[in-house]
């Protein structure tokens, strides 16, 4: 396997000399105290006018002005070499294979580092896909860090859970949080109103430092409440596991700035466990062991084969980058995360402990976090409908070539398959749930059900709306520079601004959820297929059926959305991915 993907890259690499395509750098940082007053150019650090500028091949090019950089994007690709170093083109093709996009982040401020006012600070991305909208940092009460459905509908709706019973660590009454007696807590979680956020797999991390300067984590809990005209708001917040004098918990009546950020640091928090367990873990890691066991196991003329392999397109090579450029020591998210260096593996290995099977099949999770009833959970609605119509389609093909349990029993290689699963990604342990081995041909299709919604659904849930949901910092900043506040009525205004990220974590992590959330141009939808895997009637038929249930379910969250004031798009099969591509 290990010989193949090295094999791929180097032909990827031959092919890629052979094209005319510059070095292009990015990103380009721009400062100025207005739009029409500019500053600095930086790239990735801070370098004055005139400094070498550093290439996506890690060459350096002086150039004469800093604000003669050549466009960035494609465009210019097709007329031209790089200056300056010969193999560059073969990261450039790497870089569009995983469908990347070139860009600059242009960033205005009323000071180098930082702002000394929410009004001074506005950003903008310039790219391949056109110009972002204007994003200005101002009005400390912008209920942006909470605004409503982020827990259920945003880019992350995976940590929120029904409360039945408060933790003993989150010492809260009923005066606490409905000061007028209007409900009591007992009462309203017996009606299923009361639902809990609890980051305790951050607890005792050693935060990052960057550049120099130590980095805050906290390890927070969120108490929410179900109003009677179905919002969800938080309505206690305690920033760090164990209670005591300097852990206050925070409450809607405290301050503006104080619950302002209590708001924060639980954004933050989630952020971390956001990109690495539900993102990294649950959806990357995840299809890479199902592809490598894939490859390594079945033959191509299996029928599990031709059904899972368009599964697995680039997923092999987006984690080659990934390692390399993201979580890699030197990697990005060293470079502008509180969980970066020594937090990531502990994170990781925490994550890895409650990770099961039935955690991956939505109804279960979904039953599991009691969220079965909750209104207007959008990701549960369309998740409930992708999940059965992938589940009709994968019965319909399996079960065309497997008769009955004996003859699933009696197939080595999907035996094989699952086994390496079961060994090398959830290394035996047995707690998880994961089977050792299949006995039924139901045992088969839901696990294969699984596999491709994982790759596919789950990965567009956690990773198309990072743009809209971390770019504009203060709502997820991916670090702090302050601690956590250890009383109530010492925040303003400007210790929030000193708590948030400086301007480079800043551009640098916009940038990326910029080239993340972004549709490729060589995308390949879920139920549409490059290549002709299945050439009997039967499963071509099965085919055609599944591609009208996906049409069909994207007109409906089509007109849903029309009725909606923040549509919920990231399940809807138009924009999923037949793998974790990107």
């Amino acid at each position: 396997m290990e010989a193949d993907t090295v094999r791929h890259l180097r032909d990827l690499h031959h092919l890629a000399r052979s094209l005319p395509v510059p070095c292009q750098k990015l990103p380009t940082f721009l400062w100025g105290s207005s739009p029409k007053q500019k500053g600095d150019v930086d790239d990735i650090g801070c370098c004055a006018p005139g400094a070498p500028t550093r290439h996506c091949c890690g060459c350096s090019l002086l150039k004469g002005s800093p604000w003669k950089a050549t466009p960035p994007g494609p465009a210019a690709a097709a007329n031209a070499r790089s200056p300056c170093c010969p193999d560059s083109a073969a990261m450039l093709l790497l870089h569009y294979t995983v469908k990347m996009v070139y860009y600059k982040v242009i960033v205005y401020t009323g000071n180098r580092d930082n702002a000394t006012s929410f009004n001074e600070v506005f950003i903008k991305l310039v790219g391949t896909r056109g110009m972002s909208e204007r994003m200005v940092l101002k009005n400390p009460e912008l209920p942006a860090p909470f605004s409503q459905g982020q827990f259920l509908n945003g880019v992350n709706p995976m940590m929120i859970r029904r409360c039945t019973a408060l933790p003993s660590n989150l010492p809260v009454t009923d005066d606490m949080v409905f000061l007028h007696g209007q409900h009591s807590l007992a009462e309203e979680m017996k009606h299923g109103n009361i639902f809990l956020c609890d980051y305790k797999t951050l607890d005792g991390l050693q935060p990052n430092t960057i550049n120099g300067k130590k980095q805050y984590l906290v390890a927070p809990l969120v108490l929410l409440h179900k109003t009677p005209d179905e919002k969800l708001v938080p309505i206690a917040i305690q920033l760090k596991q164990t209670p005591g004098d300097d852990n206050p918990i925070f409450f809607p009546t405290d301050s503006v700035y104080d619950w302002l950020l209590a708001k924060i640091f639980v954004r933050s928090a989630d952020f971390q466990l956001h990109q690495l367990n539900f993102h990294l873990l649950r959806t990357h890691l995840l299809a890479e062991v199902f592809a490598v066991s894939l490859l390594h196991n079945v033959s191509n003329m299996n029928p599990l084969f031709k059904l899972l392999v368009p599964h697995t397109r680039y997923t092999l090579q987006i984690n080659i980058l990934a390692r390399l450029n993201l979580i890699s020591d030197p990697g990005l998210f060293t470079k502008i995360t509180a969980s970066g260096g020594e937090a990531l593996i502990t994170v990781l290995r925490r994550s890895m402990s409650s990770l099961t099977y039935s955690s991956l099949c939505i109804q279960e999770n979904i039953s599991e976090r009691g969220l079965e009833s909750v209104p207007n959970f959008y990701y549960k609605e369309d998740g409930f409908r992708l999940w059965e119509i992938i589940h009709r389609f994968v019965q319909g093909i399996l079960k065309h070539y497997y008769k009955n349990d004996s003859e699933v029993q009696k197939d080595p290689e999907i035996q094989a398959w699952i086994g390496d699963i079961f060994k090398y990604g959830f290394l035996s342990q047995e707690n998880t749930g994961i089977p050792q081995k299949f006995t039924t041909v139901d045992e088969l299709v839901k696990f294969v059900t699984m596999v491709i919604f994982t790759c596919s659904a789950q990965h567009s849930a956690v990773n198309n709306g990072q743009y809209e949901y971390i770019a504009w910092m203060p709502n997820t900043p991916a670090s702090l520079q302050r601690p956590p506040p250890t009383e109530k009525g010492k925040s303003n205004e400007s210790t929030i601004l000193q708590t948030l990220p400086d301007v480079s974590i800043t551009v640098q992590g916009m940038a990326t959820m910029w080239l993340l959330s972004k549709q490729s141009f060589d995308s390949v939808p879920l139920g549409q297929y490059k290549e002709e895997y299945f050439t009997e009637t039967t499963p071509r038929t099965l085919i055609e059926a599944f591609q009208e249930d996906l049409k069909q379910l994207s007109e409906d969250i089509q007109i849903r959305n029309e009725t909606l004031e923040n549509p919920y798009t990231y399940m809807d099969p138009a924009g999923i991915e037949n793998s974790v591509a990107l």
